[in-house]
C-alpha cells in the first residue's frame, strides 16, 4: 500500500480559561466572561462566527461557575434552574422559529432573571437576526448584554492554528503556521478545516507537515470544484 489509513481518533482539546488566547477581536468577550457573576440582569449572550472560541469560553465559564447545561429543544424550563446553579444554553438560535422551543427559552430567561441566577447563551448571530416568532422573547434577548467575538487577525489565526495542531498532538514548525496564517481564509472555521486536512494528508502520506505540504493544501482549496472552494479563493476571505 502506498499510503496509510487515516483513523478518526478523538482529539484532546484544552478548554481552560488560561488556554484561551486573548486578542483584540475577542478581548471584550473574554472580559465579560471574567466579570461573572456581575452581568446586568444575570443573562449574557456570547456571539461570534463558527469555531471562533465561543464553546471554549463557555466551557471555561461553566467550569468556573459550576453551571449546568440546558437544551430548550429537549428540556422543559420548569425545574431547570436549581438554586445557585447557573445555566449554559449553546447555539441558542437553533430553535428560533419553533414556537415550543421559543416558549421554553422565554420562560427560562424570565425565571433566571426573577431568581437572580445567571444564564449564558451562545449564538452565531445577534437575536435581532434570528427568525423569532415570539415578540416577548425577541425583546428580552435584544435587551440582554452581548459579548461579541469578531473575525481574527493574523496573530490570533496563528494562535488558533497552533492550538488546533497541539490538540491533535502534532508538532509543526512556527514558519509553517506563519505561512498558513498569512494566506488562509480569514475565519476560525477555516483554521479548523485546514488543520484537519493537513493532519489527514500528512498521515496518509507519512509526511511531516511542512511549508510545501501547506502550500499544496491551500492550492487545492483555491483550485477545487464547488461553491466552498470558490468561497475560499475569494479575495474577500483571504490573501494570496
Amino acid at each position: 500500500m502506498s499510503g496509510q489509513l487515516a483513523f478518526d481518533l478523538p482529539l484532546l482539546p484544552t478548554l481552560s480559561r488560561d488556554a484561551f488566547f486573548v486578542a483584540p477581536c475577542n478581548r471584550d468577550a473574554a472580559a465579560w466572561i471574567d466579570r461573572w457573576p456581575d452581568w446586568p440582569g444575570g443573562v449574557l449572550l456570547l456571539l461570534g462566527p463558527a469555531a471562533c472560541g465561543k464553546s471554549h469560553l463557555a466551557a471555561a465559564w461553566r467550569l468556573r461557575a459550576g453551571a449546568g447545561v440546558f437544551d430548550p429543544a429537549e428540556h422543559d424550563w420548569k425545574g431547570a434552574l436549581a438554586p445557585e446553579t447557573p445555566l449554559l444554553v449553546e447555539d441558542a438560535e437553533r430553535g428560533a422559529g419553533d414556537p415550543a422551543i421559543e416558549r421554553r427559552l422565554f420562560h427560562l430567561v424570565n425565571a433566571a432573571r426573577e431568581a437572580g441566577e445567571t444564564l449564558l447563551l451562545t449564538a452565531r448571530r445577534p437575536p435581532a437576526e434570528w427568525p423569532l416568532g415570539l415578540p416577548d422573547l425577541a425583546s428580552r434577548l435584544v435587551a440582554c448584554p452581548q459579548a461579541r467575538i469578531a473575525l481574527p487577525d493574523d496573530d490570533l489565526l496563528a494562535a488558533v492554528l497552533s492550538k488546533q495542531f497541539s490538540d491533535r498532538q502534532l508538532r509543526v514548525e512556527p514558519r509553517v503556521i506563519a505561512y498558513l496564517a498569512l494566506r488562509m481564509e480569514r475565519s476560525f472555521a477555516a483554521a479548523v478545516r485546514l488543520v484537519d486536512d493537513l493532519d489527514r494528508l500528512s498521515l496518509s502520506q507519512a509526511r511531516a507537515i511542512t511549508v510545501p505540504l501547506a502550500k499544496r493544501v491551500l492550492a487545492d482549496y483555491i483550485e477545487g470544484d464547488g461553491e466552498a472552494a470558490a468561497d475560499r479563493s475569494d479575495p474577500a476571505h483571504g490573501r494570496e
